[in-house]
């Protein structure tokens, strides 16, 4: 059985199934997720029966694709309604994403961007409460001159969810089970009712990425779940100590519909695949709108790669526009009663009316003026929408557009790339998007590298690393004529002004700090606790060698985390009786929470460093 045949279950009810298992049948429902996913489904309306075995059946009842109540999940075995069955099958289901905010909703609206935060500062960890005690009404603000802090029950809310997330990193993976995971999703579930949905939303992700690793998800990734685990420990211990601004930001906002932005004009820029682990496929087509706002017009569903190139070719779902999404990519739109999601997707409502306009090449106004930006401040707007921890509401793109000249092939670890000189004196290493062979990407980039001293305007999407780096989207037609979606269209040999060139070993390096920098000494220690737990990290024995190199580097703040981390995990007292006490489990989080910030910290601040012009280039450098 796929998780993905289950219809989603609310937080609440898993929660409260849960909770209301015995002891004995709490130590069983583990290895009942797992037999229960090996179970044949059957779907007939709003209701998705399990076979637990030849004689039981279990149903799942679900209006509008969500479990709703406890009471809507039935089990037919002789232990019912008190089963493990019940518990297992909103387990083994997908999470329901919180409902959409009210538009009336008043509060966060608007809430202002998240100041950064010194990881350091997150030395005071809150104390878990009671959760059932979060009752209490939230008091309102002493005074309009007195700057708003979280009420007492939005308080007990975060411990709660504090307390959860510092349980998993004490587990690990391998120990945060079923119980663990409730125990997350009871305490989402009182956050998201004490208006706290940005830790909310942090909660239900580290529980997704807990349930991928543990049923070995190929498309899950470690630092995903570090990532997550960081910024639900962040928000919850911001929750007790910001005050105005800051806390609106912390508190951040529901999950809203698509709000009306008027009448738009757009200017097509290019259309882009996209294919994803999970099967699904289609395209993202992005526009300009007049003041050089960037919006998206997507259609993707499952059908992987073979889905992505068939919808290239389809009318593209606004208003009663008949431009495919190719054609799109270059024309242009005109609609009224346009509505526009938060990170900039463009809705097909019936009030949407969409016709279709001239478009404007990339060396024309408006389109040209995405151009004009110094690639330093554009790497910069885009660090700061794809930070690890980024203001969720803070919008923003991570798309780059440069001129660049090749330069042509490099040898890396991890496969070849092509380099590129930008305005600046900068080089560039441009990476493909995707590798799937049905894709044009790798064939596209293998052609352009084989085409050194060819100049064009290009259309990338930011990679963080030490040195610049994007995955190459679109690029102006090597002869000058149009532009090239490079995951669709293909190049052709003759479309290239030179013949081809070999491939070159990688130029050295900028001898600056970030070069070889042993930040990931660090980072590889923040990620070795999420797999295995604390115990695992208190067993490394001796890291004076690591500590040393780290404080050559002049990084002796990361030299101190690391082994304020590593005692700590190592650390168990003892009673008067010589017995092991409980772990500190509070004050292990703590450190590795200011482990993980400051590590993303440093590693955005080099990356940010790599994208500045170098000394003694200036306009001359620049491609025109």
């Amino acid at each position: 059985m796929n998780a993905d045949r289950l219809p989603s279950v609310a937080p609440e009810v898993t929660a409260t199934l849960v909770e209301g298992l015995s002891p004995r049948l709490r130590k069983r429902l583990d290895a009942a997720v797992t037999k229960l996913g090996a179970r044949p489904t059957h779907r007939d309306g709003d209701t998705v029966t399990i076979a637990v075995d030849d004689e039981t059946e279990l149903c799942l009842y679900a209006p509008g694709g969500v479990v709703a109540t406890a009471d809507a999940i039935t089990c037919g075995c002789l232990l019912a309604p008190a089963c493990v069955h019940r518990a297992a099958a909103a387990c083994a289901a997908p999470t329901a994403d919180p409902a959409p905010e009210p538009a009336d909703e008043p509060a966060q609206a608007s809430p202002a961007p998240a100041s950064a935060t010194d990881p350091a500062s997150a030395t005071d960890p809150a104390s878990a409460t009671d959760p059932a005690s979060a009752t209490d009404p939230a008091p309102a603000p002493d005074s309009a001159s007195s700057p708003e802090v979280a009420s007492p029950a939005q308080r007990r809310a975060a411990d709660a969810l504090w307390s959860a997330g510092a349980a998993v990193l004490e587990a690990g993976v391998d120990g945060a089970g079923a119980v663990t995971q409730s125990v997350l999703l009871r305490a989402a579930h009182t956050a998201r009712l004490r208006h706290l949905p940005r830790a909310a939303g942090a909660a239900l992700s580290v529980v997704t990425l807990l349930r991928a690793a543990r049923a070995g998800d190929p498309s899950y990734r470690t630092a995903d779940l570090v990532t997550a685990l960081a910024e639900l420990l962040g928000t919850a211990h911001r929750v007790g100590v910001a005050s105005g601004a800051e806390l609106a930001a912390v508190r951040g906002r529901a999950r809203r519909p698509y709000s009306p932005d008027g009448s738009l004009r757009l200017y097509g820029l290019f259309t882009e695949p996209v294919v994803t682990d999970s099967g699904h496929g289609g395209v993202r087509t992005w526009v300009a709108g007049a003041d050089g706002r960037l919006f998206t017009v997507g259609d993707v569903a499952p059908g992987g790669v073979g889905r992505a190139l068939g919808v290239a070719d389809r009318a593209v779902r606004l208003g009663d526009s008949a431009l495919t999404h190719r054609e799109l990519g270059r024309s242009g739109l005109a609609v009224s009663g346009a509505t526009v999601s938060p990170d900039g997707r463009l809705g097909a409502g019936k009030g949407v009316k969409a016709v279709t306009a001239r478009g404007a090449a990339w060396t024309e106004p408006p389109l040209a003026t995405l151009w004009e930006t110094p690639a330093s401040e554009q790497a910069a707007r885009a660090l700061r929408s794809t930070s690890r921890y980024a203001d969720p509401d803070g919008g923003g793109s991570d798309l780059l557009f440069l001129d660049v000249e090749l330069l042509g092939a490099v040898r890396e670890s991890g496969g070849t790339c092509l380099l590129a000189l930008c305005e600046g004196g900068i080089h560039v290493r441009l990476t493909v998007a995707d590798d799937d062979p049905a894709l044009a990407h790798r064939d596209n980039l293998m052609l352009l590298a084989a085409a050194p001293g060819t100049r064009l305007r290009i259309i990338g999407r930011m990679v963080p690393a030490l040195h610049p780096r994007l995955t190459l989207l679109a690029c102006s037609h090597p002869t000058g004529e149009g532009t090239i979606d490079l995951g669709l269209d293909r190049l052709r040999r003759a479309d290239l002004p030179d013949p081809a060139a070999p491939v070159h070993p990688a130029p050295p390096q900028p001898g600056g700090s970030g070069a070889h920098s042993p930040l990931y000494l660090l980072e590889r220690r923040v990620e070795q606790t999420v797999p295995a737990g604390r115990a695992a990290l208190g067993m490394l024995g001796d890291i004076a060698a690591e500590t040393r190199r780290i404080r050559r580097a002049g990084l002796p703040t990361a030299a101190g985390l690391l082994t304020a981390l590593c005692a700590s995990a190592a650390r168990r007292d003892r009673d008067l009786f010589g017995r092991l006490l409980p772990a500190d489990t509070d004050g292990f989080a703590t450190y590795w929470l200011a482990a993980a910030r400051y590590t993303a910290a440093v590693a955005e601040s080099l990356c940010a460093a790599g994208w500045e012009p170098v000394q003694g280039t200036g306009p001359a450098r620049g491609l025109r």
